[in-house]
């Protein structure tokens, strides 16, 4: 894996995220090296008001999700090397780690891995979309060593 291939810019705001760059680095890189791509992509680590914050904004939607992806709004952007902004929500994730019986870390990395996918042009919309976007994070989450997220 290269880790050359995608260029992370973190935003850091929750001292939970503290020391967790290197996974979640290590997780674009597998998912950029899996999907061919080459880029920059800004992750913001917030905690959930500051994702509550921007899911109403951008979605009109209340209170926190766990993960958001911006992907590069303008045209030309990925021939830039822009692929997009992820924004991940650490109490939220938290708790959903926890109800799952999951580690924080390997429920962040799929989450991010889920991110990166939607700026690349997946998406979850159908059960066609699902499947073949839930089998992308399953492939490259098994070759970091992480257990099938929806098993």
């Amino acid at each position: 894996m290269s880790e050359d291939s995608v260029e992370v810019d973190f935003l850091c705001e929750s001292e939970m995220w503290r020391g967790r760059e290197p996974l979640l680095t290590k997780a674009l890189a597998s998912a950029a090296e899996a999907e061919g791509a080459r880029g920059a992509v800004s992750v913001l680590l917030g905690d959930d008001a500051a994702i509550a914050a921007l899911n109403k904004q951008f979605r009109g939607k209340d209170g926190p999700t766990n993960v958001l992806s911006f992907p590069a709004a303008h045209e030309g952007a990925m021939a830039e090397g822009l692929l997009g902004d992820i924004a991940l929500a650490a109490e939220t994730i938290a708790l959903e780690a926890e109800n799952q019986g999951k580690s924080f870390d390997n429920h962040a990395a799929h989450l991010i891995v889920h991110g990166f996918l939607h700026l690349l042009g997946y998406d979850h919309g159908d059960k066609a979309e699902a499947e073949a976007m839930e089998a992308r994070e399953r492939a490259i989450l098994a070759g970091l060593g992480i257990d099938d997220p929806y098993a």
